[in-house]
């Protein structure tokens, strides 16, 4: 192992899932901060801290000349971005490696490929993994791009090029919408990510989003199933569950071989994601972009396939190859996450900054919480609201649901942070969760229909 002390260019629950991995590996770690976030859970864990600017992200964290100054000056030889801020940043990874250290995940080239994602579909096509029928490309002339949606048939999305999370995304049900929704989005994406280009793709009714996570070393490149990412509030991850309960095996391999063909395709290193949109109705699947980093959701394949994702990613940057062969990868049981964060689903997600005056953590058989709290700590108002990832595991889905009931009503953080637990409480127990009837539009449309199931911050009804 080449790195011995590693820089995590990050925050939260992440910061400190990755000081955990690398103190397995014998590691020391480095946590930079921002002023906002001195007294977080990380600095604690951490065994060095370097703060790198006032609260906003911009003047902090996304800030690469002030984490790579941290770098030299704590000696580090290695960055972990984790998820989010400058984790997908194809020129802060050119950066680091310029600096001569080692950046924990693909190199540049890599993720600008993917993160543009024109260019990523045609590198998925090249591999031979199905795509959404769409303008195959970027569209120019929008009178031209209106015939290219007439063609694919109505509905289609009309997405940025550089969009991400959900975000630079219009729907247009007819040509006048189109016409109307087009111009928008162009202007849109111009003034969010600096980029103007569109492309377009056909909308499936009722898709489900499942995605594979993959790994590779440069030159072995394996897959460790799939997770189901389905139950989503404003095309955010709210609810992840691994395996998914929709694919047949002969699906499942399929769709995990096209993952594992496309990380081949671009030589990839690290740990990754081919996220992909499922018809249940004809079983076709279809790409839809590639995440060149860890994601949130990664404890449920942890869970389910035994393994620690955080430290095979952490070697491969050092040098090593995989220490996990395909044929070792075996699913055993369902594992589900669900994120809580600091916002109050009973009105309309409102952020809930404050105290944890209280920390009661869930045990047990078959659950684990990754977080970043602890009695006392101020949630700052500055960032992402995620405080954690309730994360459970049994033999059958259906048992785990039942753990994921239990785990939800042991967690507790006093009566000054509203969480989103509530809802998840809510939700397993809908008729349609417990049978995997759901898919990527349904919880919006059962939030406006069950908000009375839920109980407001102030006490008013929904």
């Amino acid at each position: 192992m080449t790195i011995k002390k590693l820089l995590i260019a990050n925050r939260g629950e992440i910061a400190v899932r990755i000081i955990r991995a690398a103190r397995e590996l014998g590691i020391r770690t480095v946590q930079v901060h921002s002023t906002a976030d001195a007294g977080s859970l990380a600095v604690q864990m951490a065994d060095e801290a370097v703060e790198i600017g006032p609260p906003s992200a911009a003047k902090s964290y996304l800030n690469i000349d002030a984490v790579l100054q941290a770098a030299r000056e704590s000696g580090a030889d290695a960055i972990h971005p984790g998820y989010g801020f400058l984790a997908e940043n194809a020129d802060f990874a050119d950066a680091v490696a310029a600096a001569g250290l080692i950046f924990v995940g693909p190199d540049g080239d890599t993720i600008r490929r993917m993160g543009d994602k024109t260019a990523a579909i045609a590198t998925a096509q090249a591999a031979g993994v199905p795509t959404i029928p769409g303008s195959g490309g970027l569209i120019g002339d929008l009178g031209e791009a209106a015939e290219i949606a007439a063609g694919i048939g109505f509905p289609v999305m009309i997405k940025a090029t550089a969009g991400g999370g959900g975000r630079g995304i219009r729907i247009a049900h007819d040509a006048a919408e189109f016409a109307a929704l087009a111009p928008q989005a162009e202007r849109e994406a111009k003034a969010a990510f600096g980029d103007g280009g569109l492309y377009l793709e056909k909308m499936i009714a009722k898709a489900r989003h499942i995605e594979v996570q993959i790994l590779g070393d440069g030159e072995t490149f394996l897959h460790c199933y799939e997770r189901e990412c389905s139950l989503q509030r404003q095309r955010q991850k709210v609810w992840e569950e691994a395996p998914s309960a929709a694919l047949s095996p002969h699906v499942r391999a399929d769709l995990c071989a096209s993952a594992v063909a496309l990380a081949a395709a671009v030589g990839y290193r690290g740990a990754g994601t081919v996220e992909y949109l499922y018809d249940d109705e004809t079983g076709a699947f279809f790409f839809i972009e590639m995440n060149t980093r860890i994601q949130v959701e990664h404890p449920v394949t942890e869970a389910v396939l035994g393994i620690d994702l955080l430290a095979e990613m952490i070697k491969v940057a050092g040098g090593e190859p995989l220490s996990l062969r395909q044929e070792d990868l075996v699913i055993r049981g369902h594992a589900i996450e669900v994120r809580i964060n600091a916002e109050d689903p009973a009105n309309g997600f409102m952020p809930s900054p404050g105290t944890v005056s209280e920390l009661h953590i869930p045990g047990g058989p078959g659950v684990r919480f990754d977080h970043m709290l602890f009695a006392g700590y101020q949630i700052p108002p500055f960032y992402d609201s995620l405080l954690g990832k309730l994360v459970v595991t049994a033999e059958t889905r259906e048992k785990a649901i039942i753990r994921l009931r239990r785990a939800l009503g042991e967690l507790s953080l006093g009566d000054q942070v509203k969480t989103t637990a509530p809802l998840f409480d809510a939700l397993a127990r809908d008729d349609d969760v417990l049978a995997g009837a759901f898919h990527t539009k349904w919880l919006e449309p059962w939030l406006e229909a069950n908000c009375h199931t839920l109980t407001r911050q102030d006490g008013e009804a929904c």
